[in-house]
């Protein structure tokens, strides 16, 4: 699964970067991959998880980036190795990076 998944890039958009990563929601950490375009930061789960989908955060509506500790349980800090993306929207998406540089 890891190999396969692409993202659809919009009109003029190109990809950047992408890897391997999980998004901490709530208590369950969803696994999948993070893309890093001109225009967007976007999280495809794979489809062994309970919550699956996608998640689109369209790079105007970020607001800031912080390194942080992952956390079991979406409370005990576990392992620093997480990027907190935090949004306009007072929204902070929570990604588990693997080779985080």
């Amino acid at each position: 699964w890891r190999y396969h998944m692409k993202v659809d890039l919009h009109p003029n958009e190109k990809l950047q970067r992408e890897g391997v990563a999980n998004l901490q929601r709530g208590v369950e950490i969803v696994g999948g991959k993070l893309f890093l375009t001109n225009q967007r930061l976007f999280f495809q789960s794979h489809s062994f998880n309970i919550q699956t989908g996608a998640t689109d955060i369209p790079l105007p509506q970020i607001l800031g980036t912080r390194l942080c500790w992952s956390k079991f349980l979406g409370v005990l800090p576990l392992l620093p190795n997480s990027l907190a993306v935090d949004t306009v929207g007072g929204v902070e998406y929570r990604f588990v990076l693997f080779g985080r540089r």
